[in-house]
């Protein structure tokens, strides 16, 4: 990590930056549904210098464009952007909150545009100095609806027509909120894990809260797994790996006074390598069917790689 000067050719455009980011903020699209977005943002791209072939409905309802230097040959560097929100209800009090219900733009996708939109200015403005050309990317549904592969498939890196040459490298950024302001960070290698999705669904065998001695209790043996699931990670993995296991929502139980006889637990594992990949699916297995033996309680675990939308 190091601290970042910006650059004097940026500063002129923090306005807008600060108030496109709240604009898209106010206004947050779920994934594949980003209509209105990506025609803000395509009009914004038409509306600046040095700025042409801004397409509308790459993978579906992804944004591209080119910024086409004026100094000679060179290559074609990709600038990505995400776009999507997420389904999470917002609660602040911000004067640019969330006018969407149930939407909110929690990963910093608004940011992200923002900030590419701002680098399509100072880019579009300083073309004549540029070799070859930069591709602008606004990827629709990265929240895992493979917004990514559908603009692959429509040939944005290929290039071709109006989508422009090959993209010979490509760069993104994220949104970091752990970090103080004005501060990047970089590392050689992998930046941000794979995640994984799980569902573990723990079915026991119901009765009255009076009588547990006839019953399976589903939420104690949920809970239990939820303990031990803990040790995959401190356990399991070696401690120079990064690894984590997140259970994020537990839903069971129907009243005070009734043992439930099924539980969900629900969580994203994420890592870097496949091997660490396949011991904690493996360990996940093993710790569930464990659990399930000695509670007398079936357990079935749904792994899957990559995160797909529910």
């Amino acid at each position: 990590m190091a601290a970042v000067v910006i650059h004097p050719e940026i500063l002129p455009h923090e306005k807008f930056i600060i108030d496109i980011r709240r604009e898209f903020h106010a206004n947050p699209e779920l994934s594949f549904q980003e209509h209105n977005t990506a025609k803000r943002v395509a009009s914004l791209l038409r509306s600046f210098e040095g700025v042409s072939n801004v397409v509308e409905g790459v993978g579906r309802t992804g944004v591209v464009a080119l910024i086409e230097g004026g100094a000679g040959d060179g290559p074609c560097i990709a600038l990505r952007a995400d776009m999507d929100a997420l389904p999470i209800q917002e609660t602040g009090d911000c004067p640019f909150i969330s006018k969407n219900d149930g939407v909110m733009h929690a990963c910093g996708h608004d940011g992200h545009m923002a900030s590419l939109l701002g680098a399509a200015r100072v880019l579009g403005a300083t073309r004549a100095s540029l070799r070859g050309c930069v591709k602008l990317i606004f990827q629709p549904a990265e929240e895992g609806y493979g917004g990514a592969r559908e603009m692959i498939k429509d040939g944005v890196l290929e290039g071709g027509g109006q989508l422009g040459p090959r993209v010979d490298e490509i760069y993104g950024a994220h949104l970091w909120s752990y970090e103080p302001l004005g501060m990047v960070g970089a590392r050689k290698g992998a930046m941000m894990a794979g995640s994984d999705k799980f569902c573990i669904s723990v079915k026991g065998k119901g009765g009255h809260g009076a009588a547990p001695q006839s019953t399976v209790d589903s939420i104690v043996v949920a809970s239990t797994l939820v303990s031990a699931l803990q040790t995959v990670v401190s356990r399991s993995i070696d401690p120079l790996e990064p690894a984590v296991l997140t259970c994020g929502t537990i839903k069971g139980g129907f009243g005070y006074n009734i043992i439930a006889d099924d539980v969900t637990i629900g969580g994203t594992t994420r890592c870097f390598t496949s091997g660490v990949q396949t011991i904690i699916k493996d360990r996940m297995k093993c710790l569930c069917d464990g659990v399930g033996a000695a509670f007398g309680a079936n357990i079935e675990l749904a792994y899957t790689h990559g995160y797909p939308p529910t």
